[in-house]
């Protein structure tokens, strides 16, 4: 096998984001960590996306390739490299599917399209295995706002320049996402924002829920939304939710329907 392909979830409490840096301990580092400690040697580990500090996964994927020239060479088959690497990995990191993939495929430039999905704990009382799961928001959010929050979302469906919803200090030159569908349910205490797109700016979703939460506080009217949009100023758009309550929820790929 040249490369695979893994399917992953994890809690991203206590890691800096998913990238390796020199000041924290990341998911990419234990994944090469995880790969090396099953393959024998140094692997190279490419994800599906960048991820923050605290930002958790449903579905995260990641190719695994021999580091330099070769191949991958183990005698684990594919369908059994979950459970073996599984065993190298922190109880907060787990991986459940492996494929093997063609050469040239790139886990992070195939994606065809992501879903997130931001999590808001709606009630005044904590709830302490909601901590670090999701945002507690205990100002209450009625029927109707949420009926406004969905009102809100249908304009971020489309091919739309999203500056007003990048970080500030992004250095993203091209701002234009396709939105594929964007819908806010509530279970309970729960709310839960769901946006699919091609791909999403940083700090996207946060800005667009931290907006969503003005409009159901009157702050912001759904029908802004396309003023927001055509101003590509972040100042016009509402606060970044904190990481806590984001969760990369699906990848997909073209091999996905073949």
């Amino acid at each position: 096998m040249s490369k695979i392909l893994l399917y992953i979830s994890f809690v991203g409490t206590n890691y800096c984001g998913y990238q390796i840096q020199p000041n924290g301990v990341t998911i990419q580092q234990r994944l090469n960590e995880a790969a090396e400690a099953l393959f024998g040697y140094p692997c190279d580990v490419v994800g599906c996306s960048r991820t923050d500090s605290g930002v958790h996964a449903a579905q995260f994927c990641a190719t695994v390739s021999k580091k330099g020239e070769g191949h991958l060479l183990t005698t684990v088959p594919t369908n059994k490299i979950p459970l073996a690497i599984s065993k190298y990995l922190p109880s907060d990191i787990s991986v459940y599917l492996a494929r093997e993939v063609d050469d040239d495929f790139h886990a992070r430039y195939d994606v065809v399209s992501k879903e997130y999905i931001y999590r808001i704990w709606n009630s005044q009382v904590r709830n302490p295995f909601e901590d670090g799961r999701s945002y507690h928001y205990p100002k209450a959010i009625s029927r109707e706002s949420i009926n406004l929050m969905n009102e809100a979302a249908k304009h971020f469906i489309g091919t739309k320049d999203f500056t007003s919803f990048m970080a500030a200090d992004s250095k993203i030159v091209d701002a234009t996402r396709t939105v594929y569908s964007a819908e806010v349910e509530r279970y309970g205490d729960l709310v839960t924002f769901r946006v699919s797109a091609n791909g999403f700016l940083y700090n996207m979703v946060r800005i667009m829920t931290g907006t969503l939460l003005a409009v159901a506080e009157g702050k912001i009217l759904p029908e802004n939304i396309d003023a927001i949009i055509e101003s590509k100023d972040r100042s016009r758009a509402g606060f970044t939710a904190p990481p806590c309550g984001l969760y990369l929820n699906k990848v997909e790929y073209n091999i996905d329907h073949k």
